[in-house]
């Protein structure tokens, strides 16, 4: 599933292409792409028309673009699959086109949501105070956020007692963390995945948070992480920061920093990679 860079980096593009604009209509061309809209397809549709679409935000991998004139917000769930795609009006449809949105205006382009295996869809929310949409109001800052507070995060960790991972997936301590960029900042960090939280020191904590800001701002300079047609901007381009990465998916390849050849072992329906030198197990007490 995407993570924060590629969610940002789709963020970014729906500023440029779709935000101030006013919504002229709305089709929904699959129930399944607006079944977390428990009103309907109809209802979802008649909300949007006439709102002017503002800014797009983020938190974490959550997505959402806010209505100028209310106090709701579009809520872009992209699942496994999910693509939001600016495209000309005259565009042929894509084969798993799910949403259509027109816009009031003559710039000749439309949002389209398109999604293959039908996971994800869009939804409409109240805003919290904060101007969240209210089903993400529990979703922590993610460490890119200029509001992220790392001393908090390091002692929600060491209350936590989990194993790191474990911590750094768990999207109400630390947001937009996945499989793929955790297995990269552990391996940046030299920690395994499975060393226990309660351990970690202030200075341990902040090594690694920076290590995950740097790997995601890499991540971000090249588009994200695609490894497949299915991850795009909304230009419908493919990142490819994983030309780049250290960890993730190099099993048997040899350690970049060592040598030593790369493991992977299946961790909670998933995979982690790392090197065995130097990302050691922690030991087991007896």
């Amino acid at each position: 599933m995407p993570e924060l860079p590629e969610v940002e980096v789709v963020r970014r593009g729906l500023e440029r292409w779709v935000a101030h604009r006013v919504v002229a209509d709305t089709e929904v061309l699959h129930p399944r792409a607006v079944r977390r809209h428990i009103a309907g397809a109809e209802d979802f549709a008649h909300r949007l028309k006439g709102h002017r679409v503002g800014v797009p935000s983020r938190r974490g991998k959550y997505l959402w673009l806010p209505l100028e004139d209310t106090h709701q917000s579009v809520l872009a769930h992209l699942g496994m699959s999910g693509q939001l795609l600016v495209q000309p009006d005259t565009a042929a449809d894509e084969k798993h086109l799910r949403i259509r949105v027109r816009f009031a205006d003559e710039l000749h382009t439309e949002l389209r949501f398109v999604d293959q295996r039908t996971f994800g869809g869009l939804s409409l929310h109240d805003n919290t105070p904060e101007g969240l949409p209210d089903v993400i109001a529990h979703i922590a800052r993610d460490p890119l956020d200029p509001l992220f507070d790392e001393d908090a995060f390091h002692r929600a960790l060491r209350r936590k007692r989990t194993t790191i991972k474990r911590a750094l997936l768990d999207q109400s301590l630390i947001s937009g963390v996945g499989n793929i960029y955790a297995d990269e900042a552990l391996w940046r960090s030299r920690v395994h995945h499975e060393r226990p939280t309660a351990g970690f020191t202030r200075p341990r904590t902040a090594e690694l948070v920076g290590h995950i800001r740097d790997v995601m701002n890499a991540a971000l300079a090249v588009g994200g992480t695609s490894f497949d047609s299915l991850y795009v901007n909304v230009n419908g381009q493919s990142g490819y920061f994983d030309r780049s990465l250290d960890a993730y998916g190099r099993e048997g390849l040899p350690c970049k920093r060592c040598g030593t050849p790369m493991r992977r072992r299946p961790w909670m329906n998933r995979s982690s990679y790392f090197c065995p030198k130097c990302q050691r197990a922690p030991r087991v007490s007896s």
